[in-house]
């Protein structure tokens, strides 16, 4: 039996399906990634482009360099995938498949751009948003009850019809 992972942007509106395991896991700290996930790194990890399809949507593209193009959500913008002119693999970003954690990272790139305080802070205890009332004013059972992000796991239909 073949592995098959799937996932997509927060909104829902493009979704993938990858067939087999993804390879080399990894935090990427370069600037570019750091500026493409607006965050401190990237997690990317890699499938044949044989592997790879979309189910739904289509996502916009921004070349981030001369080599690479970079796939996001139009409507919601979230990071999807990288694909490097010539290459024959994908890579997918961790954080955006239905099951992360199913896909620890076991290396890291672009050191010389991570942060000289990740450890340390990533080490620092912290509450859970169940263990949390407020987030910011807001009552997070509101929060959730009003929530328009896309499940973890392939619809039929996105959004749903709205009663």
């Amino acid at each position: 039996m073949t592995h098959a992972s799937s996932g997509g942007c927060q909104c829902g509106a493009v979704r993938y399906r990858v067939l087999g395991p993804l390879k080399d896991p990894h935090l990427c700290h370069c600037r570019m990634c750091q500026k493409a996930a607006g965050s401190y790194f990237m997690a990317l990890g890699s499938v044949p482009r044989a592997a790879f399809a979309l189910t739904r949507g289509e996502p916009a593209w921004f070349r981030s360099s001369g080599p690479v193009r970079r796939g996001f959500c139009a409507q919601c913008g979230t990071p999807l995938f990288l694909e490097t002119d010539g290459s024959e693999k994908v890579y997918l970003t961790l954080g955006s498949l239905d099951d992360p954690a199913a896909v620890p990272p076991v290396s890291t790139y672009g050191t010389e751009s991570r942060m000289p305080w990740l450890a340390e802070a990533v080490a620092r205890p912290g509450p859970t948003t169940e263990e949390d009332e407020f987030v910011d004013g807001q009552r997070v059972d509101d929060i959730a009850a009003s929530n328009r992000q896309h499940p973890d796991h392939d619809t039929d239909t996105w959004p749903p019809a709205r009663r």
